[in-house]
């Protein structure tokens, strides 16, 4: 926000208006600033018995007291509209974030899922979920591929050759030294380049050590083969045979939805219901709910109210008139503020076609008698429970009230609306009234130069006329005297 930092002084300009005397210039604001060149003027107001600095303090003050006024007058009321305006944005602002809250479409797409039977897992939901209950029948669930070779000594080596491991269309081939244990193998294993997908490991038990192969992903499609080359050792050989020997096989999760077969490589199951991912824990049956939750939506109403609320109490407030005190809001009586008002209001008590609610009130909001909003938390709560796309049908449709409210709230605060254009506009003003302080300024500190002048003339004037009366009184003295005293 500008403003003018000047207005009521000149200060700066008078203190340094007088030239040509030898005194030091103070400086001092309009009305009570003592005049430059006060040594000079006393040594005047010697000469003519007047109080020069007085008399010249007070036709500056005179001589300024009316434009100043002015300027002063109208920097306070553009620096109060500014800031009658700018507190308007800032409500606007608020009430805009509350309308973005009701138009987004995330805000109608929060689901809750119920799981019957909470041991089978748990379900999430995306914004495209349907609200609904299915039967679900867990018949198996997805497992990786593990195999596990024969114990030996944790030192012992295995012989020589090559490993081949293969997943799906991918292969690795992994040499086996004449020094390699199990637990080098594993970590060659680990640590190849271009591995398609098992983890090695060693479990160390009560017969000596074996190695571990496990897939990195669960169902069919990553179960893994294990052989070795033509050139390897009996042992290499005999590795590769038993890791190709599945403990616990690649399968596939099984379940059924409402009776329909549905297959999952994982146990987190996607999109066999549209926006629902199961994650399954364990086989056995369940019911699942999908309904829509409410609370997001409930919290966005009531947080439209309380915006809406905030920026009709800053309107009320801007517009204010109290008799009492007869002090007026900044802006009472503004064209701009009247318009934004007419307008948000008009929104408000609009009837939106397409949707069964029609209006506000039948949502239970209404309009208090100073324009803020009330809502009745059970009409609310009752209508959500019922037919919670005819809130939003009210708010986000096409035509739904949120919707035109913040097609308006978005003009009214851009950079180039009406708000800003005012405020610009304003600052403009409160330059040009910086400039007007600026020659102000300067036109008296020339008039009060113009004053020291005549009145240094005046001094020497009457210093002359005073120096010729005392010599004329002196010769007549004289005269009167020589008179005497002939004639005695």
């Amino acid at each position: 926000m500008s403003s003018i930092s000047s207005v009521g002084s000149t200060s700066s300009a008078l203190s340094s208006a007088i030239s040509g005397s030898s005194s030091t210039a103070t400086s001092g604001s309009s009305g009570s600033s003592s005049i430059s060149g006060t040594g000079l003027l006393s040594s005047l107001g010697l000469g003519t018995g007047l109080d020069v600095n007085s008399i010249i303090q007070a036709l500056v003050n005179a001589q300024e007291a009316g434009p100043q006024a002015q300027i002063t007058n109208q920097t306070n009321q553009d620096n109060n509209k500014i800031a009658g305006l700018t507190a308007l944005q800032t409500s606007l602002s608020g009430l805009q974030s509350a309308l973005n809250e009701l138009t987004s479409s995330t805000t109608y797409s929060t689901f809750t899922t119920t799981l019957s039977n909470t041991s089978l897992g748990t379900a999430s939901t995306l914004p495209d979920a349907s609200p609904g209950t299915y039967n679900i029948n867990v018949s198996q669930l997805a497992t990786a591929q593990k195999s596990v070779s024969a114990a030996q000594p944790s030192l012992a080596t295995v012989g020589t050759g090559t490993l081949n491991i293969t997943v799906g269309g991918k292969s690795v081939s992994v040499s086996v030294g004449a020094t390699d244990t199990l637990s080098s193998i594993a970590t060659s294993i680990n640590n190849a380049s271009g591995n398609p997908g098992v983890t090695a490991t060693i479990v160390s038990g009560v017969n000596g050590n074996q190695l571990v192969l496990t897939s990195a992903s669960t169902g069919t499609a990553n179960a893994f083969s294990v052989s070795a080359s033509s050139d390897s050792s009996s042992g290499v050989t005999a590795l590769a045979s038993a890791l190709n020997t599945p403990s616990t096989a690649a399968a596939n999760a099984q379940l059924t939805i409402d009776g329909i077969a549905v297959s999952s490589p994982t146990n987190s199951v996607s999109g066999a219901l549209t926006g629902v991912t199961l994650n399954l824990s364990t086989t056995g049956s369940s019911q699942l709910t999908v309904a829509q939750s409410t609370t997001p939506i409930s919290t966005a109403v009531n947080d439209f109210v309380s915006a809406y609320n905030t920026y009709a109490s800053t309107v009320n407030q801007l517009q204010s008139y109290n008799s009492t005190t007869k002090v007026a809001g900044v802006l009472l009586g503004d064209a701009t503020l009247s318009a934004v008002q007419s307008q948000i209001s008009h929104v408000l008590g609009s009837t939106v076609s397409n949707s069964s609610l029609g209006s506000l009130a039948s949502l239970g909001i209404t309009r208090n008698a100073d324009g803020t909003l009330v809502s009745n938390s059970t009409t609310l709560a009752n209508t959500l429970a019922s037919n919670p796309s005819s809130v939003q049908q009210l708010f986000s449709g096409t035509n739904g009230i949120a919707t035109q409210l913040s097609t308006l709230v978005t003009g009214f605060n851009s950079s180039t609306g009406v708000l800003q254009s005012r405020i610009t506009n304003l600052n403009n003003d409160l330059t040009g009234l910086q400039t007007q302080q600026t020659a102000l300024n300067a036109r008296m500190a020339v008039y009060q130069q113009q004053l020291v002048q005549q009145y240094t003339s005046l001094s020497s004037l009457m210093s002359s006329l005073n120096n010729t009366s005392s010599y004329l009184t002196q010769a007549m003295n004289a005269l009167t005297g020589t008179s005497s005293s002939s004639k005695g």
